[in-house]
C-alpha cells in the first residue's frame, strides 16, 4: 500500500476512534505508529511523547506532524495532520448541535460514562508498555527512583510537567551516557 494512504489510514483511525481528545488517542496512535505499520520503535514513540507533552499545544496533532514528516516529509505531516484534526473537526461541526439538543439524555451520558474505563484501560496498556521498556534500558532500581521521583514532584510539588520533562531530558543526556 502506498505510503501516504497508510499515513491518512493509521492517523484516521486512530483519532476517529480516540474519544476524549489527545490522551485517548495517544494508545490507538502507539498501535498503528509502532505495532502496526512499525514507522517507530517503542523507545522512539516515547522519546517523542515526552518531547511533544513539553512542548505547547495538541499532543495528537504533534505526534502526527512528526510521524508523518519522519516517514513521508512534508507531505506526510500535512497528510497526518489532515487525518488527526479533520475527523475531529468534521464530527464538531456536524454533531454540535445533535449534541446540545440532547445533552440531557441519559443514552448520551451512559455513553460518555462507559466509555471512560475503556481509555482508562489503553492508558494503562500504554504505561505498561513503557515501564517495560525503561526497566529494560534503565533498570528496575532506577525506573523506580524516577517514576517515584516524578510523582512527588508532580503531585506533592506541584512541578509543571513540561518541567519536569526537561529535566528528565537534561538527566537522562548527564547520566545515561555514562550509564
Amino acid at each position: 500500500m502506498k505510503i501516504w494512504i497508510s499515513l491518512f489510514i493509521g492517523f484516521f483511525l486512530a483519532n476517529i476512534l480516540g474519544y476524549g481528545g489527545g490522551p485517548a488517542s495517544i494508545p490507538l496512535m502507539y498501535e498503528e505508529i509502532v505495532n502496526h505499520y512499525k514507522w517507530l520503535t517503542n523507545a522512539e514513540f516515547s522519546n517523542m511523547l515526552a518531547l511533544g507533552n513539553s512542548l505547547p499545544g495538541p499532543i495528537a496533532t504533534k505526534i502526527a506532524a512528526y510521524v508523518g514528516y519522519d516517514v513521508y516529509g512534508w507531505w506526510g505531516a500535512f497528510i497526518a495532520l489532515f487525518a488527526t484534526v479533520f475527523p475531529s473537526a468534521f464530527a464538531l461541526i456536524l454533531l454540535l448541535k445533535l449534541i446540545q439538543r440532547h445533552r440531557e439524555s441519559l443514552v448520551v451520558k451512559g455513553m460518555t460514562l462507559l466509555v471512560q474505563p475503556v481509555i482508562a484501560v489503553m492508558m494503562l496498556l500504554l504505561t505498561w508498555e513503557m515501564i517495560e521498556d525503561s526497566v529494560h534500558s534503565l533498570g528496575i532500581i532506577q525506573s523506580l527512583i524516577i517514576a517515584a521521583v516524578s510523582y512527588f514532584a508532580l503531585e506533592k510539588w506541584k512541578v509543571h510537567p513540561a518541567i519536569l520533562i526537561m529535566i528528565s531530558f537534561v538527566y537522562g543526556g548527564v547520566v545515561l551516557p555514562n550509564f
